[in-house]
């Protein structure tokens, strides 16, 4: 799946829950799927013009000017299900921390134990900003429909997390105790 089709999977995603502003759009994706999936404004104002050519949204205007909202029509929900029904394209990960421990030989004891304390720390803070989040979707009107879904998501970003804290006990007691 190519870009563009992973971006208009995100925005028909986004789209299927209910009608939204560009901005609403974007914000959805910035704080709902931002834990796993991002979109910049530079992507999202292209791909919605491609659906609404390709028919697949419309748009209804605002009160005021760029304030349209955005719908999904049935051929836009048919193409949201073949789209996720496709293989999703493999990320190569990028992950600084696991460039600096794998030439961690070279890194000072403290500014691996930093990195780690840092790594800890931040770990701790998106536990509890799940935590929030489960919290708040139970209380979502599209809950009832989609609920089992999200909490899948956010189970699998909780796991995440909790496998980030495993390595970093493991690491801390192998490389810091063994150099």
């Amino acid at each position: 799946m190519a870009r563009q089709a992973q971006s208009s999977t995100a925005i028909l995603g986004v789209l299927s829950i209910g009608p939204a502003t560009g901005y609403e759009i974007r914000q959805a994706i910035s704080t709902v799927l931002g834990h796993f999936w991002h979109e910049s404004f530079g992507q999202i104002y292209p791909c919605l013009a491609e659906l609404e050519d390709d028919g697949l949204v419309r748009t209804t205007p605002g009160a005021r000017p760029r304030s349209s909202r955005f719908e999904i029509t049935s051929a836009g929900r048919a193409r949201l299900r073949a789209l996720l029904a496709e293989a999703p394209v493999p990320q190569h990960p990028r992950n600084g921390v696991l460039l600096r421990t794998f030439f961690g030989d070279s890194m000072a004891q403290e500014d691996l134990a930093a990195m780690l304390d840092d790594v800890e720390t931040q770990s701790r803070q998106r536990l509890d900003s799940y935590a929030a989040i489960r919290a708040d979707i139970t209380a979502e009107p599209a809950y009832a429909e989609h609920g089992p879904f999200w909490e899948a998501t956010l189970r699998a970003g909780e796991l995440t997390v909790e496998a980030q804290l495993a390595w970093v006990a493991e690491t801390r007691a192998t490389l810091l105790l063994s150099r």
